[in-house]
């Protein structure tokens, strides 16, 4: 029995989102018999609100092919995104999904994993911090459940892409370790603990890439997921090694 890692479908965003999520369906329903537990690293929903009696429109087919898992038995577990940060505990309700806000690290068939989104991590830009503070603040993600859904998912969709076209080419290539936030995490990490395995989501640039920290004396392997958008890239872990792997149907 495996560990399958995916992220960053983003859901709801392109054209091309139906076939994303049919393909991801399809990914999901061919490891059925062989996954023990799923991780979904964050934004698999280019944005999602919780309203207390309304379901956002859309994504039936992952949201069914979920469910039918976790009655499975398969363990699901969700690490929030910065895209979608506000599902709150509706997939945890519904489905039984195992919801993760923050990194943690985990014991995976006898190896240790320190997973989570990726952003934030190792960044020092004050700017971003302060906008995830205040998206996390509880008041303010009351004061947004005001609005109608027509609006509130309008205005976050026209910010989701506005900070897509911001980023431009830095989602395409590695930056090197000096620039990568998440490598600079990893590095300081790898100063207070060993690790085997680091595995992220948030930069949609698959990497595998062993890292190592010369005070201490540690090293893992960063694995990063990359995307679902036009790689398909996913993680699986089969209880001896950890491997990034494409789909293709």
């Amino acid at each position: 029995m495996s560990t399958y890692f995916i992220t960053d479908s983003h859901l709801g965003s392109g054209a091309n989102s139906p076939e994303r999520e049919r393909d991801l369906v399809a990914f999901l329903k061919s490891i059925e018999d062989d996954c023990e537990k799923l991780f979904l690293l964050g934004d698999m929903f280019d944005f999602w609100f919780s309203y207390k009696h309304v379901v956002p429109r859309g994504h039936v087919r992952l949201l069914g092919q979920l469910a039918l898992m976790a009655d499975k038995g398969i363990e699901i577990h969700y690490f929030i995104g910065n895209h979608d940060m506000w599902l709150f505990d509706y997939l945890e309700k519904e489905i039984g999904l195992i919801m993760h806000t923050d990194p943690e690290a985990l014991d995976l068939g006898g190896k240790r994993f320190f997973i989570g989104h990726g952003d934030g991590i190792g960044k020092t830009d004050r700017h971003y911090l302060f906008l995830k503070t205040m998206f996390r603040c509880r008041f303010n993600q009351k004061l947004f459940a005001f609005f109608h859904p027509w609006i509130g998912f309008s205005i976050a969709l026209r910010w989701s892409n506005s900070s897509r076209r911001s980023h431009g080419r830095k989602y395409e290539v590695y930056l090197g370790d000096e620039r990568e936030d998440i490598v600079i995490f990893i590095k300081k990490k790898l100063q207070e603990s060993p690790f085997d395995y680091f595995v992220f989501g948030h930069r949609h640039l698959p990497l595998d890439m062993e890292l190592s920290d010369s005070t201490s004396g540690n090293s893992a392997r960063y694995i990063n997921v990359g995307n679902w958008i036009d790689r398909r890239t996913y993680a699986r872990f089969d209880g001896m090694e950890l491997q990034l792997l494409e789909y293709s149907r």
